[in-house]
């Protein structure tokens, strides 16, 4: 009763200290706190079993109430009856707390050791043997009586003669009850519960002994005390053992994923040095193989033979062979020498002898040795020629005019046609092909077919003409309106000056007339002074050639690398083209560029110019880009997303690299915002060469902006005076669409209209046809220049003087919701309508057509474009920041951060592939992933071909991916041959991505041959680009130590690769036809290009979703549901998968009918 009553007043006091501690109180709670407090001998222990088990905070407070817990709380104690007993339970009970540091544990679990002491002691001479003091007494009764008190009572040291015995048998049973009470440590309680059964076990034993050697009713009395039953586990001690298994499997469970984590951590490291030593690796082979590329084959044999003859043993037998060659290399520089000395003589003789009267015989020994220097000379190259090649077939002279050898008629029709409208055209080939069949049947031209040579001038008059109106005027600063006739002769003569002048004054010429030139000394100055500079000059003011060629004047060089960036590929190789002229070097050597897919560069390269991607993929193995003395990021007034994380790593360098300069370099006036983000830089600003430019709006809105631009280019063509044409247009769709409407209008116009030079450019058009924009034009014609909006700022093109704005631009749209991305045509800003005018007065006055009304531009566009960064999939860059070791992108300083939601979906996604791990930290396989510039799920796929043994088919299928929709083309007159010719890749259902390996295989069966694509209406420039790209992939994927292995057969582990990859991307089919996706749901429809189309899978995985008149799945392949569960086990639930399955539409048509009937 007494127990009862302490526990309710110490549980009544528990429950007012956590209503102060918690703000409440609860009478369970304060049963667990005591259950709790009793397991604990320390207030320690307890304070750190209430913070993790209650949650109670960690405070003062709290450990002043577990101390004080420890301290109230009542405890059982063990021992035998009688007032002995009490005083024994007080005195331990005194002891604990005095201690504070023991536990009480029950009577029953006394020490084997004390236990096992108790025969010998009664056997032996002890102060109460039948041998001692209580034997040797007196006779009487209490000698009996001591002596049987006294032999049982041995253990507890009593017996005395008389009835002393008794008393000290009672006096030995209180003790021994006393000594039952045992204390342990808290860290020992567990150990002794195991050992509790095997101590029950020696008590029996040694009891049932003592009992078989005789004893009193009293030894059984004392018996009774002895043998305790064994008790049942409270509750709490049950809950605590739980408890205590499931903290060891869930310590265990993180101990092997700590493991794991940290396994992967120290492969990931591992995988990074191997990169290391395989990247300097591959500098020294590279250097050694340009070393040995400017060799000639001579001296790669002599190298390869001493090589070979090392040994002094065997150069005896090298002598014959020796003596051989060195008689054959006399003879040959001895024929050199006489063949330069007949050229020398033949040459003197034609100017000595010139005009003077010589005799046959002088003459016809000048022609005899003209016949034997030509005779040896052609002998000469032919035996060079087979030196160098091998075998050559003789020359053909069946048309002796037109084609030089006997092979010339059967290349053309492997080779694509010469220039650049034809090749941008794809129908040029089957153009060519067909005229040149038909000059073979040498059909007369009759009727209307000739007509054309005797048609009458008239003048041209345009129906669909549109009405401009002079709105506006940019401004100029150079003035040739109002030039004096002494200014102009002046300027006339200096241009006759130049042009006689050689090419390489002329280029320094053209230099020093750059708007940067005067300024020169000055922007040397304020880089030494400062470490980053904002540097703002107008587009073709020369910033982007002449700066990093200042700086190398200057000696930068000498320390490292100077590096520039360009937000664009066509910029980046035209720009550094232009750069190695004016140095007069070598495309490549001092001078390159290095573009995604495409290095130009050597390790002589002291001027780079890269896109701003590829300085991200350095920051891989040079973090600190320490082969650079300066850095220059330029159009930085575009913000691409490449350019907005650019910011934030170079900025983070500059501020532990000193040495490092770094030029900010922005076409437009609003710097400040740079300057302000790069710690208040200064600005350097360059004052502009501009031209005034009139700027025309329509008066009314176009409803076709391509029909439009046709009409004002033909309009500038037949009424303004000469001058070139820049037309700003979306893409390359449009560019060839406007293309062919301006070949169909200049058609059979003759010589009634001056001629037009169409020059496409754009990002996939061949490096050698992107040049043909920078050629001069004629005198006569007019070269109208169809551009993307790479045209704005990257690029000068020379004698622009007439604009052509629709004012419509693609921009790149992702909307992390449905994880859906999308090139959108979106009105242009402000800001890009101003750049585009300021094209036509680069060098002379010039005029701008802006197809839109001035209220549209006033009131309709933005004042600048949304930075790429806010509008764009994050994927990649956030690996790439992973891979650099920026953990915390969250709070990565960027200039304009993007939005949460699409930094998260990116981090997502990444999680959900295996490139992070649960605490966000890249693994190795993620790390593999960053060593690809392609989107995560492509790099994901080709990591995980490996697995699946198809790593050579998945390369081919990533690389036409990567390609886009440009691989087959259908030309209306022949739009039935093009499907037939394209469904025999796809036949058998094989899917879309099969389907783009089979094209790509046959096409090399063929030996990359033009016909073959010409034959199944393949566009032969996306498949080139396809080849370049898949060769770049294997690189890639042997230096991330994939195994290029494959079967083409192998479709189900192709599709598995795919899956691997783009799980993310799957969709399954609904009772309407149309698709779902898994996860973020939204109705989805299958591609009109699709070869799936009419087969309707269950279940397909797609590429990418684009947004045009409905949401369609572009490149789509079947998979099988269980295929999911199988390779993301942690994103896909089998249960829900397989419920899925069963409720799939069981419909009529095409696959769906088949799989709802069980057929394979």
């Amino acid at each position: 009763m007494a127990d009862a009553a302490a526990e309710r007043e110490v549980r009544g006091w528990v429950q007012d200290k956590l209503h102060g501690l918690l703000g409440f109180a609860d009478a369970n709670v304060a049963a667990f706190l005591l259950s709790m407090a009793r397991k604990h001998t320390s207030a320690d222990s307890l304070f750190t079993d209430l913070k993790r088990s209650a949650a109670l905070p960690n405070t003062p407070e709290v450990q002043a109430f577990a101390a004080e817990l420890l301290r109230r709380v009542p405890r059982r104690n063990a021992g035998g009856p009688g007032g002995g007993a009490a005083a024994a339970q007080k005195q331990a009970r005194d002891l604990v707390r005095k201690s504070m540091t023991y536990g009480l544990l029950e009577g029953d679990e006394e020490e084997e050791e004390q236990e096992k002491q108790e025969p010998a002691k009664a056997a032996g001479p002890g102060p109460g043997s039948a041998t001692g003091p209580g034997a040797g007494g007196s006779k009487g009764p209490g000698g009996a009586a001591g002596a049987g008190k006294g032999g049982d009572g041995a253990a507890g040291r009593a017996g005395s003669p008389g009835p002393g015995g008794a008393a000290a048998a009672g006096g030995g049973k209180q003790i021994r009850s006393s000594r039952r009470v045992q204390f342990a440590e808290e860290d020992e309680r567990e150990r002794e519960r195991e050992r509790d059964r095997d101590r029950d076990r020696d008590r029996d034993r040694d009891r049932g002994g003592r009992s078989g050697r005789g004893g009193s009713a009293d030894e059984d009395d004392d018996d009774t005390v002895v043998r305790q039953a064994k008790r049942p586990k409270r509750k709490w001690e049950e809950d605590e053992e739980r408890d205590a298994e499931e903290e060891d499997a869930a310590a265990r469970e993180e101990r092997l994923k700590e493991e794991a984590r940290n396994r992967d951590q120290a492969e990931k490291q591992e995988f990074e040095e191997r990169l290391r030593a395989k990247d300097e690796a591959k500098t020294k082979k590279l250097a050694e193989d340009r070393a040995r590329s400017r060799m000639s084959k001579e001296d790669q044999r002599r190298e390869e033979m001493q090589k070979r003859y090392e040994d002094e043993n065997e150069r005896g037998g090298l002598m014959p062979m020796l003596r051989e060659v060195s008689r054959q290399e006399y003879l040959r520089k001895r024929e050199d020498k006489k063949i330069q000395e007949l050229e020398d003589e033949l040459e003197d003789a034609k100017y000595l002898f010139q005009g003077v009267q010589l005799s046959q015989r002088e003459l016809d020994d000048l022609r005899y040795k003209e016949e034997v220097l030509r005779l040896a000379k052609e002998k000469q190259r032919l035996m060079n020629a087979a030196t160098e090649d091998g075998y050559k077939m003789p020359d053909s002279y069946d048309e002796p005019t037109k084609y030089a050898t006997r092979y010339d008629v059967a290349k053309l029709r492997y080779s694509e046609p010469e220039g650049a409208a034809a090749r941008a055209n794809p129908h040029a080939e089957q153009e060519a092909w067909e005229a040149e069949q038909l000059k073979k049947t040498h059909v007369t031209r009759v009727g209307a077919q000739d007509g054309g040579a005797a048609a009458p001038q008239y003048d041209f008059v345009f129906e669909d003409t549109m009405d401009f109106v002079k709105a506006d005027m940019l401004a100029g600063n150079i003035e040739d309106l109002f030039e004096t006739p002494e200014e102009r002769k002046k300027k006339e003569a200096e241009a006759r000056a130049i042009a006689a002048k050689s090419e390489r004054e002329r280029i320094q010429e053209g230099r020093r007339q750059l708007p940067v030139h005067p300024y020169r000394d000055a922007l040397l100055e304020a880089v030494e002074a400062h470490q980053i500079l904002i540097i703002v000059a107008e587009t073709g003011a020369g910033k982007t050639t002449q700066v990093p060629q200042y700086l190398h004047e200057a000696g930068y060089s000498a320390a490292g690398k100077i590096g520039c960036t360009q937000p664009r590929r066509v910029a980046a190789m035209s720009v550094a083209a232009r750069v190695a002229h004016e140095m007069g070097v070598k495309l490549g050597n001092e001078v390159g560029y290095s573009i995604r897919f495409e290095d130009c560069t050597s390790d002589k390269t002291i001027l780079k110019y890269m896109t701003d991607g590829m300085l991200l993929r350095e920051f891989l193995s040079e973090p600190d880009l320490a082969s650079y003395s300066v850095m220059m990021i330029d159009e930085a007034h575009e913000r691409t997303l490449h350019t907005d994380v650019l910011f934030g790593l170079v900025k983070d360098i500059a501020r532990f690299r000193p040495d490092l300069k770094l030029l900010i370099s922005s076409a437009t006036l609003d710097a400040e915002k740079f300057s302000e983000y790069f710690d208040y830089a200064p600005i350097f600003k360059v004052p502009g060469r501009r031209y005034p430019v009139d700027i025309y709006f329509t008066k009314a809105p176009e409803a076709d902006y391509i029909d439009a631009s046709v009409q004002a280019v033909m309009r500038i063509h037949v009424l303004e005076p000469e001058g070139d044409v820049l037309v700003f247009l979306t893409g390359q769709e449009e560019i060839e669409a406007v293309e062919e409407l301006l070949r169909q209008r200049m058609r059979g116009k003759g010589t009634q209209l001056a001629e037009m030079i169409i020059c496409p450019i754009y990002a996939n058009l061949p490096s050698e046809l992107q040049a043909k924009i920078f050629e001069p034009t004629p005198p006569g014609a007019r070269k109208v220049v169809l551009a993307t909006n790479i045209a704005e700022t990257s690029l000068t093109i020379d004698g622009i003087k007439y604009v052509v704005d629709p004012g419509f631009a693609k921009q790149n749209s992702y909307n992390p919701r449905t994880g859906m991305e999308s090139l959108v045509v979106t009105p242009v800003s402000k800001a890009s309508a101003n750049q585009r005018a300021g094209r036509a007065g680069r060098t002379s006055a010039g005029k701008c057509f802006r197809l839109y009304t001035a209220h549209s531009f006033e009131n309709e566009m933005e004042d600048n474009t949304v930075p790429e960064i806010q509008r764009t999939n994050l994927g990649n860059v956030v690996l790439m920041l992973k891979s650099l070791g920026i953990h915390d992108l969250m709070n990565f300083d960027f200039m304009d951060p993007p939005p949460a939601e699409t930094l998260l979906r990116a981090l997502e996604q990444l999680y959900a592939l295996g490139a992070l791990n649960d605490k966000g930290e890249l693994t190795k396989l993620g790390r593999r992933m960053a060593e690809f510039p392609l989107d995560p799920m492509l790099a994901k796929t080709l990591i995980a071909s490996e697995t699946y043994k198809v790593s050579e088919q998945i390369a081919t299928v990533c690389a036409m991916v990567s390609v886009g929709s440009s691989i087959f083309y259908r030309p209306k007159d022949k739009a039935v041959f093009a499907d037939n010719a394209h469904k025999n890749f796809s036949r058998g259902g094989v899917g879309d991505h099969i389907a783009l390996m089979s094209v790509y295989d046959g096409w090399a069966e063929s030996n990359f041959s033009t016909q073959w694509c010409f034959e199944n209406y393949v566009q032969v420039r996306s498949m080139k680009r396809a080849r370049d790209i898949r060769d770049q992939l294997v690189g890639l994927m042997e230096r991330v130590e994939i195994e290029m292995v494959g079967d083409s057969s192998e479709h189900d582990s192709i599709r598995k690769a795919i899956a691997s990859g783009f799980f993310y991307h799957t969709a399954r089919l609904q009772k309407d036809g149309s698709y779902r996706t898994i996860k973020n749901p939204q109705s989805v429809h299958l591609h009109p290009s699709s070869s799936l189309l009419q087969l309707l899978p269950r279940w397909v995985v797609y590429h990418e979703l684009v947004l045009t008149s409905k949401e369609f799945m572009r490149t789509v392949s079947e998979i099988k549901p269980e295929w999911l569960v199988e390779i993301a086990p942690h994103y896909y639930n089998k249960k829900d998968i397989m419920e899925d399955a069963k409720k799939m539409p069981k419909g009529n048509k095409g696959r769906a009918a088949l799989d709802a009937a069980g057929v394979e």
